[in-house]
């Protein structure tokens, strides 16, 4: 089956008349993963364990296991921790962002980019954190007071 770009979707959709003649067309091509779903495949393509993730991403155990089990629905910045814990490239963190229904990092915004600026140089998230606490910015995995 040829792979169908999201521009080349995208394109399609701005020219159809009928959306139902659309969708089943591109069945195969519409994402039908949780994001649950999708963690647990990176978890397994990284070949990490939750406790390594846990420990990267600075977040509660017990949080941690209930996202990826699906029982809870994380904020932005807790993905944003994850996507540290897991250790994903920045590609990987943009589609896990999309996936879950959150706006991906903008380099024009200047805290998305030093979080991209972390991620795309290997940092932890302590050193991303030490980044955004220098710039005066929100952290990581820490409420706003």
């Amino acid at each position: 089956m040829k792979q169908v770009s999201t521009k080349e979707l995208y394109h399609e959709i701005k020219n159809a008349t009928d959306v139902e003649d659309f969708l089943v067309r591109n069945h195969s091509h519409m994402l039908h993963v949780t994001l649950s779903e999708h963690l647990q495949m990176l978890l397994s393509q990284k070949n990490l364990s939750r406790a390594e993730v846990v420990r990267g991403s600075q977040l509660d155990r017990s949080y941690v296991y209930q996202i990826f089990s699906g029982e809870k629905t994380p904020s932005r910045d807790k993905l944003l921790a994850l996507s540290f814990g897991l250790r994903l490239t920045d590609q990987e963190t943009q589609k896990m962002l999309k996936l879950s229904g959150n706006r991906e990092l903008y380099a024009r915004d200047e805290r998305d980019a030093l979080i991209l600026y972390a991620i795309q140089h290997g940092q932890t998230i302590m050193q991303a954190n030490e980044l955004l606490f220098r710039h005066n910015l929100a952290l990581l995995g820490i409420p706003k007071a």
